[in-house]
């Protein structure tokens, strides 16, 4: 190859088949297994039939396409040329299994198999495969309409409901803090919606587990449908996937979430499981509300402070408990409390224009100006100012989750014009997500649990390495600082698995 501006050249690797610049990528397949997820895609997902790729090689590989960086079903093959991880996920493949498991495995294939993942177009049509056609004739023009989930995405649902128990096996955790939002997904795709930011999308909505740092449900739904269409449903929905050892539930939401039969459904306790739920969600600042709050004495204002790190610093917000009682919440002397809190934030620009045309609501306090104004509802019994500050946690990990799924994983991008195949591409995105928070605190811990996908990728994922075949082992060649660190990856995932019985 002819030498460039710089003393050093380029030439193909005799032998290349074992080199690959994704040593790292495997250890999430040894994790995938020890949490039974190979499993679990066994028993809840049937979509592929008796020929070619089955449905764990399926969802594995477009795991690990998420996981590598890849957004699109075309990587698949980039994925493919690294000869080195195709060694070692054929590997992967046969490991455990019986002779005549993988004497089933070879009569699937027609013709001897040459890949060791699947092809962009074999996984299309895998994916089209999640598709229900009797759902989508059940659309009106002009209608929000939420197709039922086929029985291919309630599965993929059902193992991520497995994965979320491994993960509480192993770090049990007591409560669980939901923090419902809905993301905007811009596609250019001819079958999409057009969403109230008036541009083509999908907008699934999504339920994050603040403690233990997982995505439980996400409903994908058209870019049409309003983000709080039916969320008493899905908070339904979730509440079912929470594993055994979760005794209370709490929830955190923007105002979509202000529907008098979400409130009254949490307030009353009419959850079997929970009784109770815990809540702050954004209240409407509706006319009413306006005028609760201008019968306020100055005097009701306290400031609101951030806390970072332990430290308390000012702010130019400030919080009142306003006394309204909407007309819902006020018809049953023995019905349960609400609370409703302010928020005021000074508007500080010169020329603002004409308030209607603003994206938030405002009100005027007469000398003092113009406000900015939020509503709170709730039934805690949190001080007003500590209560405010547990709601606005959710803006910090759920939405940084968004921006993980849509731009650090392949969620941003999405492969079909069909409804279905969409979601369940992803629904395999939040199983990679899970899973990668499952290698942070699970089999890393420390400072790893911090770490953005970016850094997994660069210190972990695509570590280069040679795949060598020794005395009938196959063994991954890496840097010496490199082989530590997986090492003791690998020690802990073993960890994890569940002790033989007898």
């Amino acid at each position: 190859m002819t030498q460039g501006l710089l003393p050093f050249q380029y030439e193909s690797e005799a032998g290349e088949a074992g080199l690959t610049g994704l040593a790292g990528l495997p250890l999430y397949l040894e994790l995938w297994r020890a949490a039974g997820l190979e499993e679990a895609v066994a028993r809840h997902v049937a979509v592929s039939g008796a020929q070619g790729w089955s449905d764990r090689q399926m969802v594995s590989a477009l795991v690990l396409l998420n996981l590598a960086g890849g957004d699109g079903l075309d990587d698949l093959d980039r994925l493919e040329a690294d000869g080195g991880l195709g060694r070692l996920v054929r590997s992967a493949e046969a490991y455990g299994r019986s002779r005549p498991e993988r004497r089933a495995e070879a009569r699937r294939w027609r013709r001897q198999r040459s890949r060791a993942l699947p092809s962009p177009h074999a996984a299309g049509r895998w994916l089209a495969g999640f598709h229900d056609a009797g759902e989508e004739a059940r659309r009106e023009a002009g209608r929000a309409f939420i197709p039922a989930a086929s029985a291919g995405v309630a599965g993929l649902w059902r193992v991520n409901g497995e994965l979320l128990r491994a993960v509480q096996a192993q770090r049990p955790a007591t409560q669980a803090t939901l923090d419902m939002d809905a993301t905007l997904i811009e596609t250019h795709k001819r079958e999409a919606l057009y969403c109230y930011k008036r541009f083509k999308a999908y907008q699934p909505l999504n339920t994050w587990w603040a403690e233990q740092g997982l995505i439980v449900h996400s409903e994908f739904r058209d870019g049409n449908v309003p983000a709080g269409h039916e969320q008493l449903r899905v908070l339904e929905e979730a509440a079912r996937l929470l594993p055994e050892g979760v005794t209370k539930l709490c929830l955190r939401s923007d105002t979509a979430a202000y529907q008098q039969d979400l409130l009254k459904y949490c307030a009353e306790g009419k959850n079997e499981r929970f009784g109770v739920i815990e809540f702050a969600i954004g209240a409407d600042v509706t006319p009413e509300f306006k005028q609760a709050v201008a019968e306020l004495p100055e005097t009701a204002w306290r400031g609101l402070d951030r806390i970072v790190d332990g430290e308390r610093y000012a702010t130019d917000q400030q919080w009142a408990e306003v006394g309204y009682v909407p007309n819902w919440a006020g018809m049953s002397k023995t019905g349960p409390d609400y609370r409703f809190l302010a928020i005021r934030e000074p508007l500080r620009e010169l020329d603002l224009g004409d308030a209607e045309q603003l994206p938030f609501p405002t009100m005027s306090f007469g000398t003092l100006g113009r406000y900015k104004l939020f509503g709170v509802v709730t039934n805690r019994t949190l001080p007003g100012d500590a209560l405010i500050r547990w709601q606005r946690e959710r803006c910090g990990k759920s939405e940084e989750a968004h921006a993980v799924m849509k731009d650090d994983l392949a969620g941003g991008r999405l492969p079909s014009g069909l409804f279905g195949a969409n979601a369940a591409w992803w629904a395999i995105m939040v199983l990679a997500h899970n899973l990668n928070a499952m290698m942070k605190r699970q089999v890393l811990g420390g400072d790893w649990e911090a770490r953005r996908m970016k850094a997994m990728r660069f210190h972990l994922i695509a570590l280069p390495g040679r795949v060598v075949r020794h005395a009938r082992r196959l063994i991954v060649r890496l840097s010496a600082g490199a082989v530590d660190l997986i090492r003791d990856a690998r020690a802990a995932i073993l960890s994890l698995q569940p002790a033989p019985s007898g």
